[in-house]
């Protein structure tokens, strides 16, 4: 079945459906990432994008129940080069046509993904919409023109849970997860180091926290702009002041505009698992996991209160922060991978330990 994909500057590319019949729209980035595209549908930091995969061809080793990031696929469409009819995989449990279909994700093979990345990074990320109804290039032109923009959105509430869960029951410690969109291996990693994990929704209470009197608060990633949930932002100037407390991506961010620096978004965004990472104190790099389309605006930091402690080598934006007084500490990138590398798996470590001496 013939498809197209229009952006909102009136370029439009055309392909084949590989998953459900229908339209999609939202805005069109890129990941670079060699693997790991079954996590990437399913991290909650992609609602209301639509995902382009650098890597030509995507689908060979097929899916698993392992490798979901959530509770369900969050992507609004997927684009790819070349989708593999063939699976091969011990962990497989189907492909990934069915899978993208069962779940109604439109996507999108035999386009120019190349050409795509390339004016993505020369105009920026834009909106864009996918259809196998409507081939009429103008009319998808106009329709893309007419999708949210990503700044000003507040897409927290589309992915938080609605009710408090406990992930782990047994633990030395209770750590509180504030549920950006927070995806299922930054609770893994917190349960693997003996950890309580309670997960709450993003708008719950300074009081309804203090009632599950946790050891510990992680503020983790999710989609959307952190300048659209003030909510948030208030929660965590309090949380702050109380607990020992972890932000990573989204919750970075949030973190930061809690201690008064500024947001902005960036060109297009960091998406892949091979971004490098130089942590400031011992000059080491580390090659990290991204996904992100907001940064924070370094020079806009407290400096007699917060210490930057890591840089992106790429752009040389702000990819991570610590207080100077309290037991806080954040990172812009993915210290929890899948996909990705585990060189920055450490700072779970570090966090459990913050919480630990704050109790002595």
């Amino acid at each position: 079945m013939k498809a197209l994909l229009a952006l909102e500057d009136g370029k439009v590319f055309s392909g084949y459906s590989f998953g459900s019949a229908g339209e999609a729209q939202g805005e069109v980035v890129f990941n670079t990432s060699l693997t790991g595209y079954q996590e990437a549908l399913t991290d909650p930091s992609y609602r209301g994008q639509i995902v382009t995969m650098t890597y030509p061809l995507v689908g060979n080793y097929g899916v698993n129940l392992q490798d979901v990031e959530s509770s369900r696929l969050q992507v609004g469409a997927f684009v790819v080069r070349e989708n593999s009819p063939g699976f091969s995989n011990y962990r497989a449990t189907g492909s990934l046509e069915t899978y993208l279909k069962e779940n109604g994700i439109v996507a999108l093979e035999r386009i120019d993904t190349r050409a795509l990345t390339k004016h993505i990074r020369e105009k920026g990320a834009m909106r864009g919409v996918i259809s196998t109804e409507d081939l009429d290039p103008s009319s998808l032109i106009e329709k893309a023109r007419k999708v949210l923009p990503m700044v000003g959105q507040d897409l927290v509430q589309k992915v938080t849970t609605s009710t408090t869960y406990t992930w782990s029951d047994q633990g030395r410690f209770t750590i509180l997860v504030v549920d950006c969109g927070v995806k299922y291996n930054i609770l893994r990693e917190l349960a693997r180091r003996n950890c309580r994990v309670v997960v709450c929704p993003a708008n719950i209470s300074l009081a309804e926290i203090e009632n599950i009197k946790p050891q510990g608060v992680l503020f983790p990633n999710g989609p959307g702009d952190p300048a659209a949930v003030p909510y948030v932002v208030d929660l965590a100037r309090a949380v702050m002041k109380k607990y020992p407390t972890f932000g990573i991506c989204f919750g970075h961010q949030i973190l930061c505009r809690a201690l008064g620096a500024e947001t902005f978004k960036l060109k297009f965004g960091h998406r892949g698992d091979n971004h490098p990472v130089k942590e400031l104190s011992s000059g080491q790099v580390f090659i990290t996991s991204q996904n992100h389309g907001f940064v924070v605006a370094a020079d806009t930091l407290p400096p007699e209160e917060v210490e930057v402690t890591y840089i992106n080598l790429n752009d040389h934006t702000l990819e991570g922060i610590k207080h100077r007084y309290l037991p806080l500490f954040s990172v812009q990138f993915h210290p929890e991978a899948r996909p990705g590398p585990h060189d920055t798996n450490y700072l779970f470590d570090y966090f459990v330990k913050m919480v630990e001496d704050n109790l002595a």
